[in-house]
């Protein structure tokens, strides 16, 4: 959800000064939660501002833009690794560790696939 604009932040600190009103009727009036102008005030008493603060983001990504280089040269060199034999392979070249999952979302980022190794029984490709 985005953040409410600067300008209904500021209606609704001059509604409260020039009136007085609890912060119940504010959020009624406004049509917002009343923990949004519990917040809002507590931020103008304390540093005057009503401006939304940053939102929250992503974390930041485990390897730079030199070790992300360097995964791409290993998984085309190793077309057939696993997510866990890259990840020892990048380990050795970098010393970095870093999981399987959070490999198999780097590699969805960087868009490089790797063929599915099918192990089938013998039956199986007999009956078709």
């Amino acid at each position: 959800m985005r953040p409410y604009s600067v300008d209904f932040r500021q209606k609704i600190i001059d509604v409260w000064e020039k009136e007085k009103i609890s912060i119940r009727e504010l959020a009624k009036r406004f049509n917002v939660a009343k923990s949004f102008i519990q917040k809002l005030l507590k931020q103008y008493r304390e540093t005057g501002d009503i401006r939304p603060r940053p939102q929250g983001g992503s974390p930041p990504t485990k390897l730079n833009s030199e070790q992300l280089i360097i995964l791409v040269e290993i998984i085309e060199a190793n077309r057939d690794a696993t997510l866990q034999e890259l990840s020892n392979l990048l380990y050795e070249k970098t010393q970095i560790k870093v999981s399987r999952a959070t490999l198999g979302r780097i590699t969805k980022k960087l868009n490089q696939s790797f063929p599915k190794k099918f192990h089938r029984s013998p039956r199986k490709l007999e009956k078709k």
